[in-house]
């Protein structure tokens, strides 16, 4: 297990995060249609590619978690995915879930499906050089909901991912996300985070996972995005703390919140405002897909001349984040020009 204990700690080493290029074959699809262009196979790899080759981007990213598509690619020159990113200093990874899947018998509710086979999934995987892995599970806020089998039902899933994933020989990034859509308060939605973590790890423990050896990537503790009062990144980043500390086991190596549906410079902010407070017994780190791709995509367009000023928004937005672990990101360094 110290294998995997030393991969946890290189994906949360001071000043870096996690790049989520992960996005399903939907996904990815939505998002090259918000720029026009098609999402074909060959667009997929260059785009990607030109995201992966960002001169230095080791300096500031751990690692790159990737869609199954992707891992089994090679770059224009031959190389395969896994070991451009392996070159520039960064961890490979793979998503392995297969999305969620409405819940039955539980209107509005679901769970994440895909531990069928993952065992030998996993096996491949870690083949092509993958060196950890996610399995995202999506909590819902709404009347009623979530229910306590919902959260049960994930937090098990979750479990089994990661014991699966440690006995292949990969590092699990555990992700339980408590969604942001909807009116609720901020303490609603530390309510119910903290309630499903507490589920998520009674699971773990129960499947013998090792803390040492994984990742948590959880959910920020914020406003519904239609909730009239909207927390600042100071009131977040005391409310995530504090529901993180009753728990999260501080053998856990690092936390990498996901950036779920906020804005880039708010996902950074908030980050900011929780390394400022400082005190917390884990690495506080990102693993952040729309809020580090968002200005690259936009400057890409499509166009393989655009490839050097894509890579120049990707490293910026990286370089925010940086700051960001340190607790010394400033809004004056949201123009690109700030970025060394």
């Amino acid at each position: 297990m110290k294998q995997l204990a030393d991969i946890a700690h290189a994906l949360v080493s001071p000043g870096k995060g996690i790049l989520a290029a992960d996005e399903s074959s939907p996904t990815i699809e939505k998002r090259f249609k918000s720029i026009q262009v098609p999402s074909t196979e060959e667009n997929r790899l260059a785009y990607r590619q030109l995201l992966f080759s960002a001169p230095d981007l080791g300096r500031h990213i751990s690692g790159v978690i990737l869609f199954d598509e992707t891992l089994r690619q090679r770059a224009s020159d031959g190389m395969p995915i896994a070991e451009l990113l392996l070159r520039q200093g960064i961890v490979p990874g793979i998503k392995v879930d297969s999305g969620a899947k409405p819940l039955a018998m539980h209107a509005g509710e679901k769970v994440t499906e895909g531990l069928d086979g993952l065992r030998g999934r996993l096996a491949d995987y870690a083949a092509l050089g993958a060196q950890f892995s996610k399995w995202r599970a999506v909590i819902s806020i709404d009347r009623g909901i979530p229910t306590p089998f919902c959260l049960e039902a994930n937090a098990h899933a979750l479990a089994r991912f990661a014991a699966l994933s440690q006995e292949a020989g990969l590092v699990p990034i555990v992700e339980p996300e408590v969604l942001m859509d909807g009116g609720h308060t901020i303490e609603c939605c530390e309510e119910v985070t903290g309630a499903a973590l507490g589920k998520v790890f009674a699971s773990l423990a129960a499947h013998r996972v090792h803390f040492e050896g994984m990742l948590l990537k959880p959910n920020m503790v914020v406003s519904g995005n239609k909730c009239e009062a909207q927390a600042s990144p100071r009131e977040v980043a005391e409310v995530t703390l504090r529901c993180l500390k009753r728990f999260v086991p501080a053998a856990v190596p690092g936390i990498v919140f996901l950036s779920g549906g906020l804005s880039d410079g708010d996902a950074t902010k908030n980050l900011n405002a929780m390394n400022q407070l400082g005190g917390a017994p884990w690495e506080l780190s990102f693993s952040f897909g729309r809020a580090l791709q968002s200005p690259a995509l936009k400057a890409w367009g499509g166009e393989q001349e655009n490839g050097l000023a894509m890579q120049r928004a990707l490293l910026h937005r990286a370089h925010c984040n940086h700051q960001a672990r340190f607790g010394r990101y400033r809004e004056s360094m949201e123009t690109p020009d700030a970025t060394p």
